[in-house]
């Protein structure tokens, strides 16, 4: 109680918002559906497991589709877990999921305060958690959340190390090896992280290496190699760790980089869409993923996160005191910059929206409050009116973000800012509900029509009816109740229809409109009865 009564109240805020963010996981966790990706994620955590406990003999995980270009962290603790709670595989991931999501949060506000003070540190937690990319995919994007909490968490103890070179301390070498090992144990693209340690070690020279001469002397070469190798030891670590939630990658040390090629040349049949145009993966715009995340990112988060770029370049122009909050933020601004100048220059592939890039929204939101805050030191100076009014603003700000996400909930990923006029202006113009999320209020509303409108058939058992589903199968199983309702494995066979309205796919198949999944009002699944045409196929049995 001495150590909490002693902090900062912009650290006792935000304490008291990740606890709440805890228990709001907690109490939600069942209300998002499965992910499209989930199932073949489990059974890959189990193939890496068998792997293993087979004494390396079961090698069919290198078999399964391409899920052994991935690590498998994640999906490890999540079947080991399973086997231990009595809960539901997939109700434990969400929950686990949740939970390094909001472990996230955590990172990205201590990274702000280590750089500007509690408030930024708070100012971030709050623009993080009232985002909608973020918070709506922190239950069920169990690849894509637990990657960026890591690569978040790697970059907060990386400027740790950075204020302690050329000698930093020897615990925070071996949390940044963890870190950086647990997001290589999941993707590849975890490798941007040996990017960042050496634009560290340039960046923290004793002359910064944009100042002429700064590595050529003996000085600033002596930083560099006794840098280095005190790092070495953490990247070592962060090796170990990844081949061990990554099989593939043992196999041959250049394996993960052979994997990160891989992805950069992916050329699935998957189609996206993108200001109501409809693109190939492997043929979207060069500037596809940052036009996402200038719409689905808060304007007050965009706005914030320029003003502390802003603050970064006349800081490099002041006096030198105030260089080390300037090397932090360009730091942590190459977290955002560099690979998505990467996506743009090689003209990557990329699909629903800026899931692939969750991971910069963090750093993104870092930033964001590193300015916020900047701005109203700025006007305290001038007036402590306008800093109130200023604080004000910003509070307002994130409170109609997150008065946004409790009408969207649980789908607040379906979040776009009023750039592109929010969800009714993004609807059948951009990627919205790609995982069918609504797809459990879906089934509940047709069971309810069922009831309704349902007849007993000659044998007086009622009937069955086949359910044409524009979504996964093992999602549509969890949610049913009512023993009527079967999967149409095809399509050309079905009495009813539900699907979202993401890339029109409820206009696929014919059917009277029954039902709607609505939002914000916009419609964005559809329930169809197709029984005018045809009839039950057969009678229960189950």
């Amino acid at each position: 109680m001495r150590w909490f009564t002693s902090l900062d109240g912009h650290d006792v805020a935000t304490v008291i918002l990740l606890a709440a963010l805890v228990v709001l996981a907690f109490l939600t966790f069942r209300d998002y559906a499965i992910s499209n990706d989930e199932p073949v994620q489990h059974h890959y955590g189990e193939l890496i497991l068998r792997y293993y406990a087979s004494g390396f003999h079961d090698r069919s995980v290198f078999n399964f589709e391409n899920l052994y270009l991935y690590g498998g962290l994640f999906d490890i603790i999540a079947v080991g877990l399973s086997h231990v709670l009595p809960l539901d595989p997939y109700a434990l991931r969400h929950i686990l999921c949740a939970l390094i999501g909001v472990s996230g949060i955590g990172a990205a506000a201590l990274t702000a305060r280590l750089i500007a003070g509690p408030r930024a540190g708070l100012i971030a937690a709050i623009a993080l958690s009232v985002c909608g990319a973020w918070y709506g995919t922190m239950f069920n994007h169990t690849k894509d959340i637990p990657f960026a909490a890591a690569m978040t968490g790697a970059m907060l103890v990386l400027i740790r190390i950075a204020h302690a070179l050329p000698r930093p301390r020897a615990g925070d070498v071996a949390a940044f090896g963890l870190l950086a090992g647990a997001a290589l144990g999941m993707r590849s693209l975890g490798l941007l992280l040996l990017i960042y340690v050496g634009l560290a070690i340039a960046l923290y020279l004793p002359r910064p290496f944009y100042l002429p001469r700064s590595w050529l002397d003996r000085a600033g070469r002596r930083f560099v190699v006794e840098s280095s190798l005190r790092i070495a030891p953490g990247l070592l670590l962060a090796y170990a760790v990844m081949i061990l939630a990554w099989p593939w990658a043992a196999l041959a040390p250049l394996n993960p980089i052979r994997g990160l090629f891989a992805f950069s040349q992916f050329h699935y049949d998957i189609r996206t869409v993108l200001d109501g145009k409809i693109y190939e993966m492997a043929h979207v715009p060069r500037l596809y993923v940052p036009t996402y995340i200038l719409i689905r990112v808060p304007v007050l988060m965009l706005f914030g996160a320029m003003l502390g770029l802003v603050l970064a370049l006349r800081s490099s122009l002041a006096a030198v005191s105030a260089q080390a909050r300037h090397r932090d933020i360009v730091l942590i601004g190459m977290a955002v910059i560099f690979p998505l100048a990467c996506q743009v220059i090689w003209d990557g592939p990329a699909f629903t929206g800026l899931r692939h890039f969750l991971f910069v929204i963090p750093a993104l939101a870092v930033i964001a409050g590193i300015g916020l805050d900047a701005a109203v030191t700025a006007l305290a100076t001038r007036s402590r009116v306008l800093a109130l009014a200023c604080l004000a603003a910003i509070s307002a700000g994130f409170a109609w973000n997150a008065a946004t996400l409790v009408e969207l909930h649980p789908y607040e990923y379906l979040f776009y800012n009023p750039l592109v006029g929010g969800l009714q202006g993004a609807s059948r113009r951009y990627v919205t509900d790609y995982w069918f999320a609504s797809m459990p209020e879906a089934i509940h509303q047709l069971e309810a029509y069922v009831r309704h409108t349902g007849h007993a058939g000659l044998d007086g058992k009622p009937p069955v009816y086949a359910v044409a589903v524009c979504g996964e199968r093992l999602a549509f199983e969890k949610a049913v109740r009512l023993p009527e309702l079967h999967f149409a494995p095809r399509w050309d066979r079905y009495q009813f229809f539900i699907a979202p309205t993401h890339m029109n796919c409820d206009r696929a198949l014919d059917g009277k409109v029954v039902g709607t999944v609505k939002r914000l009002g916009v419609v964005i699944a559809t329930i169809k009865d197709h029984r005018a045409l045809t009839g039950p196929v057969a009678s229960a049995t189950r």
